[in-house]
């Protein structure tokens, strides 16, 4: 019985990126996981346009407003509340993620396919769901 579905499972031996990675279906947990790591990299690569913000909006009222000006006038302000959007969604994302794995290392119990699939689905929802709203109140939608 084993044999058979040996035999049935593709083998990969020289892997090509180009043909095969395309059709390669991510478990739940690996994309999480990915996705975590991903906005980590994220924050940290944008930590100086952080605080060059932080910076700005705290030197002097003067700065502030050119800040405010610049944030909420033309191509400008679009792009830098996109930058935000993509910090707000990279926090959001890595704090729950990291939940994830805590949760997953404190509780053994918690180690499973089932949990990994469950979590990482609640992972990702939760994440982009809580980036629609906080987003909505940057573009001034409410």
């Amino acid at each position: 019985m084993t044999t058979e579905l040996a035999k049935k499972r593709p083998e990969f031996r020289n892997i090509n990126a180009f043909r095969d990675l395309p059709s390669y279906r991510w478990p739940v947990a690996s994309l999480v996981s990915g996705m975590h790591r991903f906005s980590g990299v994220l924050m940290f690569v944008l930590l100086p346009l952080i605080i060059w913000m932080f910076d700005t909006s705290i030197s002097s009222e003067i700065s502030f407003a050119r800040f405010r000006f610049a944030f909420e006038n033309g191509a400008a302000g679009v792009v830098l509340k996109l930058v935000a959007l993509a910090l707000i969604w990279a926090y959001l994302h890595h704090f729950i993620a990291g939940l994830r794995h805590i949760w997953m290392d404190v509780s053994h119990a918690a180690v499973s396919k089932k949990f990994g699939a469950t979590s990482g689905k609640v992972t990702i929802v939760a994440s982009l769901l809580l980036t629609v709203v906080l987003g909505a109140k940057l573009f001034g939608v409410y």
